[in-house]
């Protein structure tokens, strides 16, 4: 035809070579294919888009698969259909044959019927068509539960707290999250990472993303709102993915330096630089950048560096809970009051030498702690009135209340008799005479008699 080596890559004619990303399908299989690989967020060439407002594309989980990917294939046909379906079914084999020896160390092989009911997707990472030949690099998804009751393996995966991922891109000096549509974002949520013992975080950047993760948030290092947004999200921790993309010139080749860090402090985890010689190679280029964090994140995990701060998993009190432990330090400590003591009925004998002196000891008993009733039963001005009266507490205790107030108290069995000044005098002996001895003579009594 004439044409350059340019336009017959591989041999093949220029309406039949490399083609773009999207591509028609026309036979039931591929078509099945494609779904699946659609349901599961996307491959080079086949990806979820969101609308072009700055939103990134929407996050793959693959987290119920196994991947293998790199399985290469030449394959030839009586047209391309044909040539694309045996290249799909021989990646499906050895992809399986690469998964048994990775898991087991084993070859281990299964009919195409059983590997059709096994892969829940083909991702197509390059490939070329032609007429009746079909060159590609593919990687094959495997589901994981089935796979492992075939291989018989453990499928269960220990991982990490959740991380909120932060995808900051630098290109033409200036430093982008979500504020706007960055290749950086899309090539970390077109990652699978159902195989990585890293829980990713990954956000779409709709909604108030842009606002609350963006590169000036990336150099805080407040607790307290990195808090208030790992919580948003429902995260543990932080990771700060970041890549300079430097170009000599539009459509040249591309630098990537790019820049692992983990929490809110950036600390360091890794760093290295990438280059492909092709502007349009930049999906691939971020592709392998991202392969690369996310083993040195796992590598970090399992050694214990990625530990989190304990400053972001303590939790401050909230305002009511502070409130109402004020509340609680206010409120006076109850104290033990003569309720719970049993309540003992008892008399009262008060001497009453006047009505003054009647109303103030009724009053004062009536007013002792603990009286919970106090009654005259017999009222005797100038002698001794009794009351009847109910006292929480003992009899004992009473009196003791009672001496404490300046009363005299004399005490009997369920009854205490009571007057004011003080302690009652001590009984004396009746005084008896003595003779005193005197100096003088003692003088002699004389009788006289009566009536003289």
């Amino acid at each position: 035809m004439g044409a350059g080596p340019n336009h017959n890559a591989l041999g093949f004619p220029r309406p039949v070579r490399q083609k773009g990303p999207r591509m028609q399908f026309r036979r039931p299989f591929l078509a099945i294919a494609i779904t699946s690989l659609l349901a599961l967020g996307g491959v080079a060439g086949v990806m979820a888009q969101a609308p072009g407002n700055g939103a990134s594309a929407v996050p793959i989980d693959a987290s119920g698969s196994f991947e293998v990917s790199g399985v290469t294939v030449d394959v030839s046909g009586k047209d391309a259909d044909t040539a694309r379906l045996g290249g799909w079914r021989i990646a499906q084999r050895k992809g399986w044959a690469i998964l048994a020896r990775r898991l087991t160390g084993k070859e281990s092989s299964l009919s195409d019927s059983t590997l059709d009911s096994l892969v829940t997707g083909i991702v197509v990472e390059r490939e070329q068509i032609g007429p009746k030949r079909y060159i590609a690099k593919l990687g094959v998804l495997f589901d994981r539960n089935r796979a492992g009751q075939m291989l018989g393996v453990s499928v269960a995966l220990t991982r990490s707290p959740p991380m909120l991922l932060v995808p900051l891109q630098f290109s033409g000096g200036a430093g982008q999250v979500f504020e706007r549509e960055t290749a950086w974002s899309r090539a970390w949520n077109r990652f699978r990472a159902g195989g990585s013992t890293i829980d990713y975080v990954r956000l779409r950047g709709t909604g108030p993303d842009s606002l609350l993760i963006n590169a000036g948030q990336t150099l805080r290092r407040g607790r307290n709102w990195w808090r208030t947004v790992l919580d948003q999200y429902g995260a543990s921790d932080v990771l700060v993915a970041e890549v300079q993309l430097r170009r000599d010139y539009p459509g040249g080749p591309i630098v990537g330096i790019f820049s692992a860090m983990h929490g809110p402090d950036r600390r360091p985890v890794t760093s290295f630089a990438l280059r492909v010689d092709n502007g349009d190679a930049i999906d691939t280029l971020l592709d392998a950048g991202i392969q690369r964090m996310d083993t040195a994140y796992q590598q970090a995990l399992s050694s214990g560096a990625l530990r989190t701060d304990s400053l972001l998993a303590t939790r401050p009190p909230s305002p009511e809970a502070a409130e109402e432990a004020t509340a609680e330090e206010a409120m006076p400590t109850p104290t033990p009051t003569a309720e719970a003591a049993a309540t003992t009925n008892l008399t009262v004998q008060i001497d009453t030498p006047t009505a003054a002196s009647l109303t103030a000891s009724e009053s004062a008993v009536r007013g002792m702690p603990g009286m919970r009733s106090a009654n005259t039963t017999s009222l005797a001005l100038g002698g001794i009135s009794v009351m009847r009266v109910s006292y929480d507490g003992s009899q004992a205790s009473l009196r003791a209340a009672l001496e404490a107030r300046g009363w005299s108290v004399q005490e009997g069995p369920g009854v205490l008799r009571i007057r004011r000044g003080g302690p009652a005098p001590a009984a004396t002996p009746s005084p008896q005479a003595t003779a005193t001895p005197r100096s003088g003579p003692t003088p002699r009594a004389t009788a006289t008699p009566r009536g003289q």
